[in-house]
């Protein structure tokens, strides 16, 4: 673990693989795509997922989880009008609308056991407060970690699907 690139804004560091996973990517190849979450107990952006050459946009997409925010890194292979093969790096910012997280159950008769359920529930974290937090986080340090990471050719801030199609891809490398 690597404190050496905090971010001053979060407290976020950069877990020292993160920059050689990119760098495999960038350089060699080896991946087709990384995906980085945060750490908020050693608070540090650290690898999650790596998706080996041969893997489609379909499957870095499906590794991607549909109501938490993540970092994540695409090299797009493309080729051109001149017929001349090509490849972008995107940085994607996964940051999901998601559902709200409510659900009211009624009754016409008080139940003392659902409403011990009810009262423990209500004890513990909202989940819509933990969402807001991760927001928080990942907004705050997705600058600074960009920056680590030299040579992205294009960056995309997603908060659906749609924003980050594989035709929005396209039209941006070209």
């Amino acid at each position: 673990m690597s404190f050496r690139g905090l971010n001053a804004s979060s407290g976020m560091g950069v877990a020292d693989n993160c920059k050689a996973t990119y760098l495999e990517l960038q350089r060699k190849k080896v991946h087709r795509y990384v995906i980085f979450k945060i750490d908020e107990k050693k608070k540090e952006v650290m690898v999650e997922k790596t998706g080996g050459p041969a893997e489609s946009y379909d499957d870095f997409t499906a590794s991607l989880p549909e109501n938490d925010c993540r970092y994540a890194i695409y090299d797009f292979d493309f080729v051109t009008s001149e017929n001349c093969q090509k490849s972008k790096i995107f940085f994607i910012a996964s940051n999901p609308k998601g559902k709200p997280h409510v659900s009211m159950t009624t009754t016409a008769k008080p139940c003392p056991q659902k409403m011990e359920l009810v009262n423990q529930n209500l004890s513990t974290k909202s989940p819509s407060v933990s969402r807001i937090r991760a927001k928080m986080l990942y907004a705050t340090s997705k600058d600074r970690f960009r920056r680590e990471l030299e040579g992205i050719h294009y960056e995309i801030q997603a908060t659906d699907p749609t924003e980050m199609d594989l035709e929005v891809l396209r039209e941006r490398a070209n």
